[in-house]
């Protein structure tokens, strides 16, 4: 590219800066304002979806003996999943029918990387509920293995390969967490904000518009 093409664009870049400060500074300055709040509301939004963005999975593996139950699994106190899980009676050597009913279920629940701690709720339709918990670290990107093993006596949970013993909160899993619902609730009181201006202004601007009209159509031609 010459020096004159050179010059030529800096022109056409330099008349189209002008042109739209021209244009911005015609803008009122409570709709300067209003596009400054909406703009900040929405960026706040999208950090928020990055904190929270489910990177991790939990793959659950659950072995039971139940005809009919509900299965109910929380992670971090949130509702992940609930299904209805069925069993069939049990054959011995594939033939004969037994006494005893076995089921199980294979179910990949998308989770947030880091400390998480995940509650599973079993209600049988003949039986007591039973329900335990178990924390869990999970690296980004990756998949951990849940066995869950569901009986009429007892409800166990057990990390594939690694057990079930707890893992220490990191700090940024605590600050991820938190900033997260921090950034949503003040994008959430900046929306409330702009949409309470809106009921307030907009019908005013409304009427003054229809005044506005018949003055104009008064006036003697």
């Amino acid at each position: 590219m010459n020096r004159e093409s050179i010059a030529e664009l800096r022109a056409k870049l330099g008349s189209m800066y002008q042109q739209v400060r021209l244009r911005f500074e015609r803008v009122p300055v409570k709709a300067r304002v209003l596009a400054g709040l909406f703009l900040v509301a929405s960026l706040l939004m999208a950090l928020h979806t990055a904190l929270t963005a489910k990177d991790a999975r939990l793959h659950l593996k659950l072995q039971h003996s139940f005809r009919d139950a509900q299965l109910s699994v929380w992670v971090d106190g949130d509702l992940a999943y609930s299904g209805k899980i069925t069993g069939s009676t049990k054959k011995r050597f594939g033939l004969i029918p037994t006494d005893s009913v076995q089921g199980s279920l294979s179910q990949i629940i998308p989770v947030r990387s880091g400390q998480r701690n995940v509650r599973v709720r079993v209600e049988p339709d003949d039986a007591a509920t039973q329900e335990d918990s178990v924390n869990g670290d999970f690296a980004h990107n990756t998949e951990r293995e849940l066995l869950v093993s569901a009986r009429h006596s007892s409800l166990s949970l057990s990390w594939q390969g690694t057990g079930s013993a707890p893992v220490e909160t990191s700090s940024f899993t605590w600050f991820s967490r938190y900033a997260g619902s921090l950034l949503l609730t003040l994008a959430g009181s900046i929306m409330s904000a702009l949409a309470g201006y809106a009921i307030r202004e907009l019908p005013a601007r409304f009427r003054s518009t229809s005044d506005a009209t018949p003055k104009a159509e008064s006036v003697p031609q």
